[in-house]
């Protein structure tokens, strides 16, 4: 049995010895495809494996077809739109994902990213502060559970919508459950927006949502930036100068929302949000404990695709 490790961006090397003790303690051989440049050196790569671990590598049809004996596909991290769900079904191939490795990590990223905003990037005048305000958490998994456990913990009032209908969940966390997206963005000084791309969310947060938003109010986005409806955002935003957008996914019209919005839109030089040792542990070890199960076992408790 033989895994490969195909990341563009790679794992620390703690966890890529982590990765390799679980493989190896299994009877499985690793192989390590680290900051590859050419998708050809990933087609060749994956020829002769059984299973995968990948990060935000994208994986489609063709490398599946160059990979007549791969069984399970482990994105390390929540999201998992830059595989092929439809394409690995029809191959027989497993595609699960590593829920709530990278979610502390996310989380706690909102959070600094809204102190940076609201005391004004510690330019040295008088912000404000985020105790007392209300956070509306868009969906309800493990990031945006993360998020409403840190902002509770500093005073904020949480509440959430949960397109995925977990109603309870939100309450036997203690916070108030909004029966639509159009509410959660009217009643809340800030959303957090924690929805996949899907075909129903893609741009779906865009200027009648955003126009709404009370005064003052700020629009995070940790998820993913195709949700965003950027014409819509940017001219609710020119129209609404009080409005801010923190992201940790620059915009495609990046230059001309900094041309147009200026300070209040706040983004990171780099998708970060998973960016920490500890997180890029955790999903890497995770990953390689997962198809260990799969192959062992048949576990799929993670599987993403029918």
């Amino acid at each position: 049995m033989k895994i490969l490790v195909a990341t563009e961006k790679p794992f620390a090397p703690v966890a890529v010895k982590g990765i390799r003790e679980i493989a190896e303690a299994a009877g499985y051989d690793l192989a390590l495809l680290e900051k590859y440049t050419e998708r050809a050196q990933l087609l060749e790569a994956v020829a002769d494996v059984d299973a995968l671990i990948i990060r935000s590598d994208k994986i489609d049809g063709e490398v599946m077809d160059a990979a007549p004996k791969l069984r399970v596909i482990v994105r390390a991290g929540a999201g998992y739109d830059n595989i092929d769900l439809e394409a690995a079904t029809a191959h027989g191939i497993c595609v699960m994902n590593t829920p709530g490795q990278n979610a502390n990590a996310v989380a706690e990223l909102v959070i600094g990213m809204l102190i940076y905003t609201i005391r004004h990037r510690f330019d040295g005048t008088s912000g404000t502060e985020l105790r007392g305000k209300k956070l509306g958490l868009m969906a309800f998994g493990a990031v945006a559970q993360a998020v409403g456990r840190i902002a509770h913990g500093i005073g904020m009032d949480v509440s959430s919508f949960s397109p995925l209908n977990r109603p309870q969940k939100i309450i036997d966390a203690g916070y108030h459950v909004h029966e639509s997206r159009e509410a959660l963005f009217l009643y809340n000084d800030i959303v957090s927006l924690h929805i996949p791309a899907t075909p129903t969310t893609v741009r779906s947060i865009g200027y009648d949502l955003v126009k709404s938003m009370k005064p003052n109010a700020i629009l995070v986005n940790s998820a993913r930036k195709e949700v965003i409806d950027e014409a819509g955002l940017l001219r609710a935003m020119e129209e609404r100068p009080d409005l801010r957008y923190v992201t940790d996914l620059k915009l495609d019209a990046h230059d001309e929302a900094v041309e147009k919005l200026g300070n209040r839109y706040m983004f990171t030089p780099k998708k970060m949000g998973a960016q920490t040792a500890e997180a890029n542990i955790n999903a890497g070890l995770a990953a390689a404990q997962q198809i260990v199960e799969f192959f062992r076992d048949g576990v799929h408790t993670f599987q993403v695709n029918k």
